[in-house]
């Protein structure tokens, strides 16, 4: 065969090559798998190329739904993984505010057994959860002896730092925490959706303090997370997924901070239209399987937003068909007690809630104006 015929044979080879390629390239690609990590575009990355990444980073924010078992557990193992190349790592917690920090450190001690631990850091009052989500976290902690690192403040400085200004506060009262970075117009928006939907006020002002206080939550525990990094600690933060998606909130307090080495991750459900996640979301994603079996029961919800009162708990909105509108409860009601017992915080409300058994009825002692009367929210039975 002469030259040029072997070249017209290797041109028509190429030819089929790539006309075959092409329609391959463009097909879609198959939906992950549990377990499978995608990169902030959506491609898969494997496992261990991405904690070796994440390893050389200053700050990791695992996000969360605070109530989702299967959060809790893909949390663990990402810690467990990111400990095995980082064993000088530090676990911060926006579960706790500052004060409960000498808890943290003799828990991890192992000088407090779990109830002790619970009672001395005030969980019903600083977090409300069930506690169960987050011990085999504390457990690890302990076991590893990895230092855990309280994130939060209370309540009542959040108040006042959004009310009445930074300035207003003392550097020593504050935790000495630096005043916040201007949220981004994008952030704005979303934070003025979030209050839209859940809270409304005729108040032209509660726009702006609710999103004053989203700040200080933000740069507390921004400003905690960077200071943990100032021993050359990789530290890993835990908290709820609305703190750092898309680069607002936390991220965007830490860059402000000086910390841009930095990666926020969050867990999604494996999607089964293959839909890639919304651009600039997070940084990295894992894909978790049907945790439908292992789930915890949903908890019995009284349907209101709740927010503190000196006198107890305030009503901020009430829910369509739930059992706070079905019990007749009211925007601007305060609960005083809940089953027989005062309260003080909008955290024991959601425990008392927590505690109560389905198809039960849990009184509750409510101020309208100047009326107190008693208020029985009765709670459905469950369903199989």
């Amino acid at each position: 065969m002469s030259r040029r015929c072997r070249l017209a044979v290797l041109g028509t080879r190429l030819a089929l090559v790539v006309g075959l390629a092409l329609p391959l390239s463009g097909l879609a690609a198959p939906c992950p798998s549990p377990g499978q990590w995608l990169a902030a575009d959506g491609t898969p990355v494997a496992s261990d190329e991405l904690m070796r990444d994440l390893a050389h980073q200053s700050v990791v924010l695992l996000g969360e739904e605070h109530d989702q078992l299967a959060h809790h557990r893909w949390q663990l193992h990402t810690l467990a993984g990111l400990h095995a190349l980082r064993p000088d790592m530090v676990i911060g917690l926006e579960m706790l505010p500052r004060e409960a920090q000498s808890t943290l450190d003799a828990w991890v001690a192992g000088e407090l057994s779990e109830a002790a631990f619970l009672e001395a850091s005030d969980w019903e009052s600083a977090w409300g959860l069930d506690p169960a989500l987050y011990l085999p976290i504390l457990h690890f902690a302990r076991m590893h002896g990895v230092p855990l690192k309280a994130l939060n403040i209370v309540p009542a400085l959040r108040r006042r730092l959004a009310s009445d200004g930074w300035a207003s506060v003392p550097a020593r009262e504050r935790f000495d925490i630096p005043a916040p970075a201007a949220p981004s117009p994008a952030y704005r928006r979303s934070l003025a959706e979030v209050f839209d939907r859940h809270a409304g006020s005729d108040d032209p002002d509660a726009l702006e303090r609710f999103i004053a206080a989203q700040l200080v939550w933000d740069r507390a525990m921004a400003s905690a997370l960077a200071e943990a990094t100032e021993d050359d600690a990789l530290v890993v933060g835990l908290m709820g997924l609305r703190h750092l998606t898309f680069g607002h909130g936390v991220p965007h307090q830490l860059a402000d901070l000086g910390v841009t080495a930095q990666q926020s991750l969050l867990p999604r459900p494996r999607q089964a239209d293959c839909q890639q996640p919304p651009e600039g979301l997070a940084d990295a994603y894992f894909t978790l399987g049907d945790e439908a079996p292992f789930t915890a029961p949903a908890p019995p919800r009284l349907g209101v937003m709740i927010g503190p009162h000196p006198a107890g708990v305030e009503i901020r909105s009430v829910g369509p068909d739930s059992v706070a509108a079905a019990a007749g409860l009211r925007e601007g009601d305060v609960i005083l007690a809940a089953a027989g017992r005062p309260l003080e915080t909008p955290g024991e409300l959601s425990a008392r809630v927590r505690e109560q058994p389905p198809g039960t009825l849990l009184p509750l002692e409510v101020r309208r104006d100047d009326d107190i009367r008693e208020v029985l929210a009765r709670f459905p039975v469950a369903t199989p």
